[in-house]
């Protein structure tokens, strides 16, 4: 994903507040700095930004954000962010969750909103791991996982955000590593240019209590052995030279060494997220290393399609033109009118 030269009159500064208060390490002092970056290219003033977020490690984030904020209650951050984005359609509106505080209890406003289509950019801090409450098992934390809450290990299985989004009709999905801030940065930048509800998946590592989660793909050298960087009109390659490639076989997905066997270029498949078919973009974000696949990182889906604040809004002024009122006194106005001395 190539860097576009920013006009912006901002700079990162311009966004910043505050000391941030997380672990040394925390791959949320890297996203944050992400995230200001971002910003400041992107343009939108502070004063026209709004960050909010729910409770959690990755929810302090408001905080150290110099722009409109708010941490609001567990799980609530997208119904919070949903009515901002509605009463205020201008406003640029970040929401922030972590894996625990968006998946469990927020689970519920974060599937609708992605439904709904409603114009937020949905940031995942995904780490697998409930930090701030001191180590218990979240929603995306592996089967077998042991934790405080989970001593012996869990016996459930996790969700897969990518999954989540696309089952819930989402139209635009992302992911990025943390500690790879310039890809962080274009991922961002890539959610506030489509319309509608946008979520990037960040992934992280916990290092008090999740230390090592995502340890094949934290390094740049990891992940250019497990981690595939998808880009629209380009083949689906990777490796330390691209000598590997992914291709169709059968309904699935296969990986292949460029020369060998037959394969070239030719037959690796080349990416489209903005198909509305989401059959190979689902593929590509299911992917993993336990299975012999590479972890899909960049932008998989991005399709426009109506959203609900534009529809609400746009319903609003329908029904106005169809009323004989149009305010408080024409509405007292309208019927017959008694005057009482």
């Amino acid at each position: 994903m190539e860097a576009k030269q920013s006009t912006s009159p901002y700079t990162a500064a311009d966004y910043k507040k505050g000391q941030p208060r997380w672990c040394p390490g925390c791959g949320d002092h890297s996203f944050l700095a992400s995230l200001q970056k971002a910003m400041a290219e992107i343009g939108v003033p502070p004063y026209e930004t709004a960050v909010i977020s729910g409770i959690g490690c990755s929810s302090r984030l408001p905080y150290y954000v110099n722009t409109y904020a708010m941490q609001t209650i567990h799980g609530r951050a997208a119904a919070v962010a949903t009515g901002a984005k509605i009463v205020n359609p201008k406003l640029t509106i970040w929401q922030i969750s972590g894996d625990g505080d968006g998946l469990a209890i927020g689970g519920n406003h974060f599937i609708h909103a992605m439904r709904r289509n409603i114009d937020l950019n949905m940031i995942l801090l995904n780490n697998r791991i409930y930090g701030l409450t001191k180590g218990q098992y979240s929603p995306t934390s592996p089967r077998g996982f042991v934790s405080k809450s989970s001593p012996y290990g869990t016996v459930e299985d996790p969700f897969r955000p990518a999954e989540l989004c696309f089952g819930a009709r989402g139209r635009f999905f992302a992911r990025a590593v943390a500690s790879d801030s310039a890809h962080t940065v274009e991922i961002l930048k890539a959610a506030y240019h489509h319309k509608g509800a946008a979520v990037c998946e960040i992934l992280q590592n916990c290092m008090i209590f999740n230390n090592g989660a995502y340890d094949p793909i934290y390094t740049r050298e990891g992940r250019s052995k497990n981690a595939i960087y998808v880009e629209d009109g380009k083949p689906l390659v990777f490796g330390p030279n691209n000598e590997y490639g992914l291709v169709q076989e059968g309904f699935g997905l296969k990986v292949v060494e460029l020369g060998k066997d037959g394969y070239t270029i030719d037959d690796v498949l080349v990416h489209d997220s903005h198909n509305p078919d989401n059959t190979l973009q689902l593929k590509l974000a299911m992917m993993d290393n336990e299975h012999g696949f590479p972890v899909a990182l960049g932008v998989i889906r991005d399709v426009e399609a109506p959203t609900y604040d534009d529809a609400v809004n746009q319903q609003i002024e329908d029904v106005k033109k169809q009323k004989p009122y149009h305010n408080f006194t024409e509405l007292l106005e309208t019927n017959d009118i008694w005057e009482v001395k």
